[in-house]
């Protein structure tokens, strides 16, 4: 396959085959699960995130990040 020459598939229709293939796969259970996992995942990751912000000390870690070495 020439890398030249690669061709990509419009959203919609990647959306709609990635879906039909876990379906497939899954089945509608799993599949549900699955994509409610993938969300929940990334929303812990935002509140964690969110927590560290809102414990740390601006001044301290603009000094540690910008100290010459």
């Amino acid at each position: 396959m020439n890398m030249n020459n690669v061709h990509y598939l419009p959203e919609e229709e990647l959306v709609q085959k990635a879906l039909a293939a876990l379906m497939s796969t899954l089945g509608p259970v799993e599949t549900m699960r699955f994509l409610t996992i993938s969300r929940a995942g990334r929303m812990e990751s935002v509140l964690r995130h969110q927590q560290w912000q809102s414990t740390l000390d601006r001044n301290a870690f603009y000094d540690a990040v910008f100290a010459e070495e």
